[in-house]
């Protein structure tokens, strides 16, 4: 199964610090945020990986360049105005194959199991096109505290009495993207939800480590946090 981490956004809310790196290549504890989500495909078992991107987005395939460094296989998909998540998404289907794959945002930090996917049981009624997509849903955070997505017997629905958030982790059938027009910028959570009313769309909920990193803010607490696991380990060891 192939991989795709969406890393063209501008970074508006990381300001300054996107001003002259693109956000992919802010650094936590000295390696960039893509890098982390690469070493943590790779370790899952994805070997192909495509990565968009627009805003200084040579940076970022000057930095990683085929992937070799980690033992992956990168294909880039440069997008000369930014597509958004569906767009973008479109875009890269040449690169994905006619197979389900999974998309990843690249301004997430998160210890989800990744290799769990490719095995599990959606993947199956994904191929045969019996739903369009599965999501990968949290709890509510702080930053959106009325959810987005509830979950009926693994079926995804826009009301729920329990409401969840999308992570921005998801598996696609490429049918579900087709359907955008190329080269338009357009967000995936109108189709989303469109696919939810039809009960196209599977979930899970997950509850381990999620944390959505779009602010200079919530990366620095990222950093710290991890620098006090680091010398927990350290006095553990």
């Amino acid at each position: 199964m192939k991989a795709m981490i969406l890393a063209a956004g501008r970074g508006e809310r990381m300001m300054p610090l996107t001003e002259y790196t693109p956000k992919p290549l802010l650094q936590v504890n000295g390696k960039p945020l893509l890098e982390y989500h690469i070493i943590r495909l790779k370790n899952a078992g994805f070997s192909d990986i495509v990565i968009n991107h627009c805003y200084l987005g040579e940076q970022i395939e000057a930095y990683f360049g085929d992937g070799s460094r980690w033992h992956v296989n990168i294909s880039w998909s440069p997008e000369s105005k930014a597509l958004e998540t569906a767009g973008g998404i479109r875009q890269a289907l040449d690169l994905l194959g006619d197979q389900p794959f999974l998309v990843v945002n690249g301004d997430i930090w998160t210890d989800y199991p990744f290799h769990s996917l490719p095995a599990s049981e959606f993947v199956d009624s994904l191929k045969h096109q019996q739903t369009l997509a599965h999501l990968i849903l949290i709890n509510n955070p702080i930053q959106n505290s009325a959810g987005d997505f509830g979950l009926i017997a693994n079926k995804v629905t826009n009301h729920a009495k329990s409401m969840w958030t999308f992570s921005g982790i998801a598996l696609y059938h490429p049918a579900f993207i087709k359907s955008c027009q190329p080269l338009i910028p357009q967000s995936l959570t109108p189709m989303l939800r469109e696919a939810a009313t039809l009960g196209l769309l599977t979930g899970e909920v997950y509850s381990g480590e999620w944390r959505d990193i779009g602010t200079p803010e919530r990366l620095s607490t990222l950093e710290q946090d991890l620098k006090n696991q680091s010398d927990l380990c350290g006095k553990r060891f």
